[in-house]
C-alpha cells in the first residue's frame, strides 16, 4: 500500500460506501491521511467499576458477562441490548438501543473497552448505548480508552467507519515527504509532517495532540502566505502607469462632494492616491463598514485616473449594485467624465444616445466606444469579463465585493490592460488580523469611521408575542412616508439557498409566501412589492425603481438586496427567520437602511429557541461595530462560511483560526525568509506548483 492507493482496495471499502467518501473528498490513502478530525472525545481515563462517578465521561475496562436481546413491550416494539460486565472491582449493567447485531460482534467472556457518560440508578452505576471495542493482545484502541478522533460525516458514514479506515492508512504518513528545511522547523519549533499527521489521527496524548495541531496549522497559513509574498514578488516586476496626484483637481473635486470626507476616508485615499503614482501595480483592498462612504474614495481613483488620460473599470456582483454604483457615480462626476454600465441586461452611457435600437446593435456600438476609448469609466457585472470588451488604455480596475469574485475572474479583468492598478473594495468588515492573513498580497486601507449625523440603527428582537404590535410599527412608519425591506432566507417555501448557515426551521420564511400573507392579510391597504434573484433583468429594475419612486411601501425580497442597493427613504429592516443568516450578513441588511438623517430600525423575527441563535441574535441586537461582528462571526462559523469559498486559501484552512496570531505572525515571517531565496528550498518549490494546480483544479 502507499500514499496513492485508491480507498477502494481498503478493507470493508465497498462501491456504496467509496462514493460517500468521494463526496468529502476522499479517494486515496493521502487523502484520508489529510481529512482531519474537528474535535476529540477524551475516553483516555479508565476508571475501576467500584470507582465510577454519575455524569463523568470515562472508559471502563471489563469483560462481558450475560449478554442478550429483547424488546420494549410498548407499541414501538423497541429492541434493546443489556449485558452485565464487571471487572476485579465489581459488575455494572451497560444498555444499548436499537443494535440488536451488537450480540453477534460481542460474546460473553470478551474482554472490551466501554467509553460513555455515567449515570447511576438504584441499582448502581450504568452505562447507556457506550462505545464499545474488542481488546486486541498488543494493539492500540482505535474507538475507545484514547483521545478518540471526531471527523465530519456524510449520510451513511459512520465515526467508527471514518476512524478504522483512516486507522489502516496511518502508519502511511512517515512517507509524506517533509517540506519545511529543519532551520524552519527548528526555528518555529515545529515537529516533522510525518509525526504531525500521525497525531492529528491518534495522538496518545493531550500534549502530542497540541504538537501536531501546532505544526498543520502553521503549514496552512504559511502556504497562504508564501502565495501572498511570492504574488508580491512577481508584482515588482511588472511595470505599471504611473498615475500623477493632480492635487489641484482632486481638491476640487473633493470640495464639489456634497458631503464633507470623514478623516478614515482621507487616509485611505490618499493611501490609494500614493499607490497610483508609483510605477509597480497597485493591489489594494478597501474595507469599510456598510455607509462608511467607500464609492467616493474610488470615485476620486477612478477621477485621478481620469486626469491622467487612463480608462477605469469597475465591476459589480450583481446587476443591482451595479446599477447602484452607476447611479451614484454619475451624480458624484456629472459631465466631467463619461460612463457607460455593461450587464447581462442593459448597455447604456450617460449623456450619449446609443443609435441603434435593437439590444444586439446597442451592445455593438457599446463595445466600439470603449474600444476607441470613448468610455472614460466603464461599471458592469461579469459581462465585462467577456473577450467583447476591450479597453483602449485601461489604468484602474475597481472590483467591489470582491470575495464574491474567484481568483481567475480578478485575474481576468486585469488582463483587460498591462499593468493596470487594482483596488478591490468590500463592505463586508473584514477584521485587519484576519484580512492580513487572507489577503497577505494586498495592501490595507480600512475605513473603520461612519460620516457624521448618521444617527444609530435601533436593532431589536421580536419575539412571536410581539409579532402585531411589529407591524403596527411598521404601518405607523409607512404613515410616516417612510419605506420598509422585509428579507426572508428563501424564494419558495421548498427552496434551499445556499447561503443559508442554519438548518431551516419549521415554518420556512418564504419570500413568495410572506409577500402573499402581508399584501393580503396584514397590509391589504399598503402597496407590497417582491424581489429575488429569479426573476428577469427587466423585472428587478422595474422593482428597484418603483421602490425608489416611492410608488412600493413594503418590498419582500431574498438576500439579493444584501449590497449596494440605497433607497434613502427606507427606516425599517425587518428580517424574518433571522437565525438562519450570519452575523455579517444580517449586518448587511441591516446597513440597507439607516442612509439618511431619519432615524432606523431593524427588527430580527425567529421562530427559533435554540440557546446558540438566541445567543447570536441578542449579541447582534447590541453591536452596531460591523469589524466586532465580523470578529464574533469568524468565530463561531470561520472563514468559508463568513467569506464564501471562492477565495483560494479558504477551502485550505481547516485546522488553523483567525485567534491563532502568534502563528499567523510566526508564518508572515517564515514566508518572507524562504520567498526571498526560493531556489534554496525545492521542495517548498514544489509546494506551491502542487497547491496552484490544486487551487486551479477547485
Amino acid at each position: 500500500m502507499n500514499l496513492s492507493t485508491p480507498v477502494t482496495l481498503l478493507s470493508k471499502v465497498g462501491k456504496t460506501s467509496a462514493k460517500r467518501l468521494k463526496d468529502l473528498g476522499i479517494n486515496t490513502a493521502q487523502d484520508l491521511l489529510y481529512y482531519f478530525p474537528f474535535r476529540y472525545d477524551d475516553y483516555s481515563h479508565i476508571v475501576k467499576i467500584k470507582d465510577l462517578e454519575e455524569g463523568k465521561m470515562v472508559t471502563v475496562e471489563a469483560q462481558i458477562g450475560i449478554l442478550a436481546n429483547k424488546r420494549t413491550r410498548n407499541r414501538y416494539r423497541m429492541a434493546i441490548t443489556e449485558s452485565l460486565v464487571s471487572d476485579d472491582s465489581g459488575s455494572m449493567r451497560v444498555v444499548w438501543f436499537n443494535q440488536p447485531y451488537i450480540t453477534k460482534i460481542l460474546k460473553p467472556g470478551d474482554m472490551v473497552y466501554l467509553s460513555g457518560k455515567v449515570k447511576r440508578d438504584m441499582l448502581g452505576p450504568e452505562l447507556i448505548s457506550p462505545v464499545y471495542e474488542k481488546i486486541k493482545a498488543g494493539a492500540a484502541a482505535t474507538h475507545t480508552a484514547r483521545l478518540v478522533p471526531i471527523y465530519p460525516l456524510t449520510a451513511g458514514l459512520t465515526q467508527k467507519q471514518i476512524r478504522y479506515l483512516v486507522s489502516q492508512v496511518v502508519e502511511l504518513a512517515k512517507n509524506i515527504p517533509e517540506w519545511l528545511s529543519q532551520e524552519i522547523r527548528k526555528e518555529y519549533n515545529l515537529a516533522p509532517i510525518s509525526q504531525a499527521l500521525h497525531d492529528i489521527h491518534f495522538p496518545s496524548g493531550q500534549e502530542e495532540l497540541d504538537i501536531a495541531l501546532r505544526r498543520l496549522k502553521f503549514d496552512e497559513l504559511l502556504e497562504i502566505q508564501l502565495e501572498a509574498e511570492l504574488a508580491r514578488q512577481n508584482k515588482a516586476h511588472i511595470k505599471a502607469p504611473a498615475l500623477a496626484f493632480k492635487e489641484q483637481a482632486i481638491k476640487e473635486f473633493v470640495q464639489s462632494l456634497p458631503y464633507t470626507l470623514t478623516s478614515a476616508q482621507k487616509v485611505a485615499a490618499w493611501e490609494i492616491l500614493q499607490d497610483l503614482n508609483k510605477t509597480t501595480p497597485m493591489n489594494r483592498l478597501l474595507s469599510g463598514d456598510v455607509g462608511s462612504g467607500k464609492t467616493a474614495v474610488a470615485a476620486m481613483a477612478i477621477f485621478d485616473a481620469f486626469l491622467n488620460n487612463y480608462q477605469a473599470v469597475m465591476m459589480a456582483p450583481t446587476e443591482i449594485l451595479a446599477s447602484q454604483h452607476y447611479a451614484s457615480l454619475s451624480k458624484l462626476f456629472g459631465k466631467k467624465i463619461t460612463i457607460g454600465l455593461l450587464t447581462q441586461g442593459r448597455s447604456e452611457i450617460l449623456n450619449v444616445e446609443l443609435k441603434s435600437r435593437t439590444k444586439v446593435g446597442r451592445k455593438k456600438e457599446f463595445l466600439e466606444k470603449i474600444s476607441a476609448g470613448e468610455l472614460e469609466l466603464v461599471i458592469g457585472t461579469h459581462a465585462l469579463l467577456s473577450e467583447g470588451v476591450k479597453l483602449k488604455n485601461l489604468g484602474l480596475v475597481v472590483v467591489d465585493e470582491q470575495h464574491r469574485f474567484g481568483v481567475s475572474q480578478r485575474q481576468l479583468i486585469k488582463e483587460k490592460g498591462e499593468g493596470v492598478h487594482f483596488l478591490s473594495m468590500t463592505a463586508t468588515p473584514i477584521p485587519r488580523s484576519f484580512a492580513l492573513m487572507l489577503y497577505g498580497d494586498l495592501d490595507i486601507s480600512i475605513i473603520d469611521q461612519l460620516p457624521p449625523g448618521r444617527k444609530k440603527i435601533l436593532t431589536r428582537l421580536v419575539t412571536a408575542f410581539n409579532r402585531n404590535k411589529a407591524y403596527d410599527f411598521i404601518r405607523a412608519q409607512v404613515k410616516l412616508g417612510r419605506q420598509v425591506f422585509v428579507v426572508c432566507p428563501l424564494i419558495e417555501a421548498d427552496d434551499e439557498e445556499s447561503n443559508i448557515y442554519f438548518s431551516p426551521a419549521q415554518d420556512k420564511k418564504s419570500v413568495m409566501s410572506e409577500y402573499q400573507k402581508l399584501s393580503a392579510t396584514v397590509f391589504p391597504d399598503l402597496k407590497v412589492g417582491y424581489l429575488h434573484g429569479k426573476l428577469k433583468s427587466a423585472e428587478k429594475e422595474e422593482i428597484m425603481t418603483k421602490f425608489t419612486e416611492k410608488k412600493i411601501d413594503i418590498l419582500v425580497s431574498t438576500s439579493v438586496v444584501e449590497v449596494g442597493v440605497d433607497i434613502p427613504n427606507a427606516s425599517v429592516m425587518m428580517i424574518e427567520g433571522a437565525e438562519r443568516f450570519g452575523l455579517a450578513q444580517l449586518h448587511q441588511f441591516r446597513g440597507r437602511v439607516g442612509r439618511s438623517s431619519h432615524q432606523s430600525y431593524c427588527l430580527l423575527f425567529t421562530n427559533s429557541t435554540s440557546e446558540k441563535s438566541l445567543e447570536r441574535l441578542n449579541f447582534f441586537e447590541k453591536e452596531n461595530d460591523g469589524f466586532k461582528l465580523a470578529e464574533k462571526d469568524l468565530e463561531i462559523r470561520g472563514p468559508g462560511e463568513v467569506y464564501g469559498t471562492m477565495q483560494s486559501g479558504l477551502t485550505s484552512l481547516q485546522l488553523a483560526k483567525l485567534t491563532d496570531r502568534e502563528l499567523v505572525k510566526s508564518a508572515k515571517e517564515a514566508a518572507k525568509k524562504t520567498a526571498a531565496k526560493l531556489y534554496l528550498y525545492p521542495s517548498v518549490e514544489e509546494k506551491m506548483k502542487e497547491r496552484k494546480r490544486r487551487i486551479h483544479l477547485e
